[in-house]
């Protein structure tokens, strides 16, 4: 039977909602009276929850993060009616779309040819940069676009020129072609990769409708480059077919397959695994058409006269909103519908099977369950009566859980293909726009009544949101089918818009080589100056004897053509000053560098199967300089997985907890935490045992799984029994309805003996609340078209859900409208504390109110997440006027959100306080440690929350943070005025002696110190927009600079960006951001480094950062180890390539000396060609790729050791002109050892020739050269392995293997034989020996020098390891440690120990995964600087009472409260900070404005 429904009487009077409302969806009918009596679906509760995500999702994606303000688009709604309303800033310049569904499109709208005007994008997605046709010349335009290969593309085409005297063009030309040639390949692996991926997408199968007309697009309007890539396309296929008969394209196999299998539909799938969502039903599927769907492609059937021939229950999964076994689908009330009943089929349309690439905008398409959705499709109707279907956003945004969408109410007769044919309709759209959770556009079409064809034409139209849309890459789950229209394809949809964010970054080491390479390029141009301007004057002169040499000079004896031509001669011979080598060797460099931190399986995260994956491969030498990590805190800092641990119902407290927070306040007051936390354990274990018992003696709770409960409150289950009266058992049951009606959850339901049912839920923190519901006997089953369905005690009851007012970061609530059974209205309402104590009834509850703050507070000093609880009885009359007002809201097509909001404000009023839960969020594994470790290593952590202060504070003391000798201070500024900001921030930097000048913030900016562990900020966001204003933004920077930790809470995503861009600017340092959500892009954008963490709320930071790890410990091994490996490696190889390019180049300067500046070649061009190439390459790459100064365990056992990269010590200025100085005296001693050895006289061979002519004087200098050069590089390498041994020999003797093999031929011209000749001269092994002795002596006594009497910190750790000191990081054995006095470098303190995945460091006895607790070293937390009289928070001390007390009393209230024992005076003088002081001065307002939070 379908359910009683009050109808419209003829006086108009209100409707009762058959069924639930929801925020998005409405239809409207222009002009009737009835147009604002509109119905939802009755499980339209469940839906739009993508629009309603978590706060950390809302934030990311709304203006902060994809607005104007980050750079994105701006997401206004626009109206879709005529182009009116508010203005979107939209996509790639396209604007508002109208689709037209068989109407024929205006005259306006089509060219002179009669093809549409407006041309949409194709759905083919081609993420590869380039075609066959394309590879070529666009790559080498890519190529060309850096200055440096057109410089020296430049030098080549000088070369060309004979004039400016290159002996061989063509081999000048070779670096450069071959460093293209490199770089082209590489992309075209890559590029050839992403085509794969790119055609196996486009080949994948979808069923589209064929074989009827799409008047938005024209299949004959192709341009003449398509037809020609389509036919080259073609014929290549056709050879490569001809080649490897076998070879089947991309994506083929399986269309073909699908093609000729059939699909498995509900008769044919025996699922395994039924849900609430696929309970087993009897009813009619398809109620509303009692016909065929097809689940095959074939085309559209014909009526039937039988009935739909119901499957067996046992197999088929059917949805959550069939529960009932005996119940059909009530009759649709009337919305009015897209097909036109006059229309006529032409009965040839069919659903074929055909590729992505191949949807159009305006087709209609089925999909089926499990298929992934080609494009962004808005949904005319599923196979559920009620038009819901389920979205898995997996590929989207990673998130797992099922989401909820719903067909348009219009368009749900539209089954088969027949039906589509019949549909006349508009959709009038918004531009593609990149917010996936905002989507306004609107369905318009003209009703027409078939039983009164004279009846007048009523033209109607329907909003459709976000709700009503299906994205591309979503997943289509526990749907049978849908069947949808398309409004956006290819690059236009949602997710393609939003690929590819992360912006481009250079490291900063990048970006100084440019000044350095700019310095060179100086170099270059006054030695090329001085060559033209001398060779110029020279050659003018007539009085020298270079008259009776010379016929002439190349510029006919004019001086300035002289000096013009030999100044870009010189500018080809001294090229190498600025090298094109350099460029690829870095790029090779961080290539292998990327590909070593991916392999790395120390940062392999097994349970994701996720190894830390380098996104930019371009900045991972600046891990090595980050002084600076911004953090954020749920699912970075904690797990993000929620467990119900405690609450406060009418005033009385329930649960027993021993959570990280209270540890570490045990260990800060000298308890041992290891004993109290066993014996905690043990205490838990008695009263789970105890609470189980009473659950079954109370109810045998069927749904209950004893390894799944977390609320462990065996005084709530007598409670529940009525031990402590009625009004307590009351208060408990209605608190636990609450939370079981209350929520979006999405029941999933697993067979078994006994059933399990789990919870699907766009928040952690909801499906925790439901399920604790569960577990103690209110356990929800689903929905079904009376509502929402639980088991209250073994009892089933129905509960109409009316509306359901769903959360967003703005509302901080949601709330549900209940009709009871008893057909009382009740709205259930849980937020925030201060959003619910603003909306309790004045006057009433005080008492109650000042308890429940009091628990709620002690709650988040133990690192408890909580909220409020509360609910209203509202009156018919009441409850109807107000549905009318949300009605109207809901079927705005302007300004729907804002609309919903202020109308749902107005019913959550006059609450009445219900109670309080808190949910813990426990550290993630080895978070404090890490924070310790990267504390030593002098990094300063900050933590940008969206969490409530004491959460945060407890937190920031459990994981090393804050400790107990920290002075806290709290900037809370009352008044909201910047004036009064400022004052608070002078008398805190009074503190230090401080003004917040300006030559206060130069000082600042050089100091790279941390500060003294002495105090910590704690700000929240009200205050932080206070201080970042621009008048004392340096005051607040100045403060912090201060201070050891800082604390923001309740901060919004722009806020987060703003903080780093406030430190990354203001004091020039390095910064680095971590986050898990889609709230921290903006900060991992905004950041040098962005770390995204692959966790519980999807991978949007993933997508955005430049490093994606699987947990916040692997941080301090890709910054520690990693990071100073790669800054150190990168910064020695830059100056040794600057080096041996200035050695190699002013050998053949001086040269020039002596042959008047002609630029004669002092070497065998051959040697100009391959020094870089060959000669000196590998030893410097492999320098920059392999070197290591320390082994990557003493790298974290001495994390002091990164303090020079956080300094800068390792790239300077200094550095660059010393090694450039070193490089000018060896190029003297190089040249004039030669040249003297010359200069008595000549030497001659055996057989009377002389070897004094140039190219063997060259060969001269040659040899030590190189020798000396790849002698210096091993010089300054660390690390002497086999290797690097091997790497320097080989390119030693080369350049001797290479003299004997070129000049033994006849070819080689002048260089014939020179090696016989100069190699058996003793004079060149005098030469040779002498210049390496004289070139290296100055460099190795600097070295020698340096090491023994001011050696640096790693010189020290190096000897120490020689002498055994670190032997314990590799045998794993009770190995001796190095004392602090033996390893002392001069720091101020020093740790030693490895943060160890497998035990605990302050407890190496205990394994990890068996800790009871992370507590910091010394750690306090806010509540010891608060109060004296103790905390009802602190569990399991020696006060607490025994479980044999028979749960009667309160043990969780009447214990003492030691931790709280402490009073600190800067919380003495801010204890209004707290949330009790807060809560309790709240009243109920009638305005959102004056709710404090």
């Amino acid at each position: 039977m379908p359910p009683s429904t009050h109808e419209e009487d003829d006086d108009g009077g209100p409707i009762e909602p058959v069924s639930t409302k929801r925020l998005r969806w409405a239809t409207q009918r222009n002009g009737g009276r009835r147009g604002k009596n509109k119905r939802s679906s009755t499980t339209g509760r469940l839906g739009h929850k993508a629009s309603a995500g978590s706060e950390k999702k809302r934030h990311s994606m709304g203006g902060e993060s994809l607005g104007t303000e980050r750079g994105g688009v701006q997401e206004d709604p626009e109206s879709p009616d005529d182009g009116q309303g508010e203005h979107v800033e939209d996509h790639d310049g396209q604007g508002p779309r109208k689709v037209y569904f068989n109407i024929p499109l205006p005259a306006d709208a089509l060219d002179a040819d009669g093809h549409p005007i407006q041309h949409y994008r194709r759905n083919k997605i081609r993420t590869a940069k380039y075609t066959a046709i394309s590879f070529v010349p666009k790559n080498i335009w890519f190529q060309f676009q850096n200055v440096a290969n057109v410089y020296f593309l430049f030098l080549i085409i000088l070369a060309f020129f004979s004039i400016f005297g290159a002996s061989n063009p063509g081999l000048n030309a070779v670096p450069l072609i071959v460093i293209v040639f490199i770089t082209a390949v590489k992309d075209a692996v890559e590029d050839y990769r992403r085509t794969i991926l790119d055609n196996e997408l486009n080949n994948s199968p979808v069923h589209r409708l064929i074989d009827w007309k799409n008047v938005n697009v024209s299949d004959d309007d192709i341009s003449a480059w398509r037809r020609f890539k389509k036919a080259t396309t073609r014929g290549l296929l056709s050879l490569w077919r001809k080649v490897k008969k076998d070879k089947k394209p991309p994506g083929k196999e399986y269309a073909t397959r699908a093609m000729d299998e059939p699909r498995e539909s509900f008769e044919t799938n025996d699922p395994t695994r039924l849900s609430a969502m696929s309970a087993t039903t009897n009813r009619d599927s398809f109620a509303s058409a009692p016909e065929d769907i097809q689940m095959t492609p074939v085309p559209s059937p014909l009526p039937r006269d039988d009935n739909l021939k119901i499957p067996n229950p046992q197999e088929r999964p059917a949805t959550a909103f069939s529960f009932q076994e005996d119940h059909h689908a009530p009759a649709d009330k009337q919305f009015g519908s897209l097909v036109n009943p006059g229309r006529k089929a032409s009965g040839k349309s069919r659903f074929h099977l055909d590729y992505w690439k191949n949807v159009k905008v305006g087709d209609f398409v089925r999909l089926y369950n499990d298929d992934q959705i080609p494009a962004d499709v808005v949904i005319l109707s599923t196979s559920d009566p009620d038009g819901a279907c389920y979205v898995e956003t997996k590929n989207l945004d990673g998130e797992t859980n099922l989401k909820v969408r719903h067909a348009l109410r219009s368009g749900r007769q539209i089954k088969h293909a027949r039906d589509c044919e019949r549909t006349e309709f508009t959709i009038d759209s918004e531009p593609p726009q990149a917010n996936l959770y905002q989507y306004s556009a609107v369905a318009r079409w003209t009703q027409r009544n078939s039983k009164s064809p004279d009846a007048g034409d009523l033209e109607m139209a329907e909003p459709v949101s976000i709700n009503n849309m299906l994205l591309r890459g979503c997943n289509l789950r526990n749907t049978d089918w849908v069947l949808g229209v398309v409004v956006f394809t290819g690059f236009d949809t949602k997710i393609m818009i939003n690929s590819g964010i992360t912006p481009t970054k250079r490291s900063r080491i990048s970006r100084e080589l440019n000044w350095n390479v700019i310095y060179n390029f100086v170099v270059l141009l006054l030695m090329c100056l001085a060559s033209g301007l001398y060779q110029g004057i020279y050659w003018g002169q007539s009085d020298t004897s270079i008259r009776f040499f010379e016929f002439g000079s190349i510029g006919n004896g004019k001086p300035a053509l002289d000096g013009f031509i030999t100044f870009w001669a010189a500018i080809i011979l001294f090229q190498n000053l600025v090298p094109i080598s350099l460029y690829i060797s870095l790029e090779v460099i961080k290539t292998c560098q990327a590909f070593f931190i991916y392999s790395d399986a120390e940062m392999y995260y097994e349970k994701l199967d996720y190894p830390c994956t380098p996104k930019s491969w371009n900045i991972s030498d600046d891990l090595g300089q980050i002084e600076y990590i911004f953090s954020d805190k749920t699912g970075t800092l904690t797990q993000n997985v929620m467990e119900f641990k405690k609450a406060t119902i009418n005033g009385v407290p329930y649960g027993e907890a021993y959570t990280e927070a209270q540890a570490g306040m045990q260990k800060r007051q000298g308890i041992d935490v290891e004993k109290e936390g066993a014996r905690a354990r043990e205490e838990i274990a008695r009263a789970r045992v105890k609470m189980i018992d009473d659950i079954r003696k109370l109810h045998d709770n069927p749904y209950l799984h004893d390894e799944d409960l977390t609320f462990v409150a065996p005084d709530f289950i007598t409670d529940m029994a009525g031990r402590s009266g009625p009004e307590q058992q009351h208060a408990n049951e209605q608190f636990m309805l609450a939370l079981a009606l209350c929520h979006t959850v999405i029941a999933e339901t697993t067979p078994g003996d006994p059933p399990k049912i789990e919870f699907k839920a766009q928040s952690p923190d909801e499906a925790a609340l439901v399920a604790t519901a569960r577990d103690v006997g209110f356990t929800v089953l689903g929905n079904s078209n009376e509502g929402i369905r639980l088991n209250i005690q073994g009892e089933d009851k129905s509960f109409k859900v009316l509306n359901t007012l769903e959360f967003n970061s703005t509302r901080k609530r949601m709330s549900a409208i209940i009709r009871m059974p008893d057909n009382r209205i009740i709205l259930y309402c849980k937020g925030a504390d201060s959003m619910i104590y603003s909306r309790l009834k004045h006057g009433e509850q005080s008492e109650l109110r000042r308890t429940t703050a009091e628990h709620l507070e002690m709650f988040a000093r133990e690192g408890l997440r909580t909220l409020c609880i509360a609910q209203r009885e509202l009156g018919e009359e009441e409850y109807q006027r107000w549905n009318q007002e949300h009605e109207l809201a809901s079927s705005s097509i302007q300004d729907r959100e804002e609309k919903m909001e202020a109308v749902s404000d107005v019913i959550e009023r006059d609450l009445t306080l219900l109670g309080g839960t808190a949910i813990e969020d426990r550290l993630q594994e080895g978070v404090p440690d890490t924070i310790a470790l990267l504390a030593e290593a002098g990094i300063k952590l900050w933590v940008l929350t969206g969490d409530k202060v004491e959460t945060a504070i407890n937190i920031g003391f459990s994981c090393n943070l804050l400790n107990n000798d920290m002075e806290l201070v709290v900037l809370k500024i009352d008044d909201d005025t910047v004036r009064s900001a400022e004052v608070e921030l002078d008398k805190h930097l009074a503190s230090f002696k401080m003004t917040g000048s300006d030559a206060e913030l130069k000082a600042a900016r050089k100091s790279h110190e941390p500060p003294a562990p002495t105090h910590a900020i704690v700000i929240d966001g009200d205050s932080l927009k206070l201080v970042l204003d621009p008048s004392i933004r340096q005051k607040f920077l100045l403060l912090c600079k201060q201070c050891k930790s800082v604390l923001c809470c309740r901060v919004s995503p722009a806020q987060k960006a703003a903080v780093v861009a406030m430190v990354k600017v203001g004091l020039d340092v390095m910064t680095l951001s971590i986050g898990d959500g889609a709230n921290d892009v903006a900060m991992i954008q905004e950041a040098d480094v962005g770390v995204g963490i692959a966790g519980e709320e999807g991978r949007q930071a993933v997508m955005s950062a430049d490093y994606a790890i699987g947990q916040f410990r692997f941080l301090q091994r890709l910054v520690l180890v990693h990071g100073r490996w790669s800054y150190r490696r990168l910064a020695e190889t830059i100056a040794n390539f600057f080096y041996k390019n200035i050695v190699w180049t002013f050998t053949i300067f001086w040269y020039q000396i002596y042959c008047s500046f002609d630029q004669t070649y002092l070497y065998d061009y051959t040697y100009i060609l391959l020094f870089n190439l060959a000669f000196t390459s590998l030893p410097v790459i492999f320098m920059g790729v392999l070197d290591q100064d320390v082994s990557d365990k003493i790298c974290l056992a001495v994390p002091q050791l990164y303090r020079r990269g956080i300094e800068r010590l390792e790239w300077t200025q200094k550095k660059f002109w010393l090694y450039m100085t070193d490089g000018l005296y060896q190029s003297v001693v190089l040249y004039w050892v030669a040249h003297l050895a010359f200069s008595p006289g000549n030497s001659v061979t055996h057989n009377g020739l002389s070897v004094d002519d140039r190219v063997r004087f060259g060969v001269y200098i040659a040899h030590a050269a190189i020798m000396v050069i790849n002698l210096y590089i091993l010089i300054n390498t660390y690390r002497w392995d086999w290797l690097m041994l091997v790497l320097v020999i080989v390119s030693s003797l080369l350049v001797w293997f290479w003299t004997g093999v070129y000049s033994a031929f006849s070819s080689s011209a002048f260089f014939y034989k020179a090696a016989t000749q100069v190699f058996a001269q003793p004079s060149f092994w005098a030469v040779t020996c002498l210049s390496m002795v004289l070139c290296l002596a100055p460099r190795f006594a600097a070295k020698a020098i340096q090491k023994i009497y001011l050696p640096y910190d790693v010189d020290i750790i190096r000897e120490q390891v020689r002498q055994g000191k670190f032997e314990y990081l590799d045998k794993n054995k009770s190995a001796a440690r190095p004392s602090e006095d033996d390893i002392s470098n001069g720091s101020s303190s020093t740790s030693y120990e490895i943060a160890k995945p497998s035990k605990h460091t302050h407890y190496p006895s205990i394994d990890e995964d068996q800790r009871p607790i992370y507590p910091p070293s010394v750690a306090p937390t806010t509540a010891t600087q608060h109060y004296q009289s103790g905390s009802d928070g602190t569990e399991f001390t020696r006060h607490r009472a025994s479980l044999e007390q028979n749960f009667i009393g309160r043990p969780s209230l009447e214990r003492a409260r030691p931790s709280y024992d402490r009073v600190r005076p800067s919380f003495e003088q801010s204890n209004d900070f707290t949330s009790a002081a807060l809560l309790t001065r709240i009243e109920s307002s009638r305005s959102i404005g004056q709710a404090r939070g």
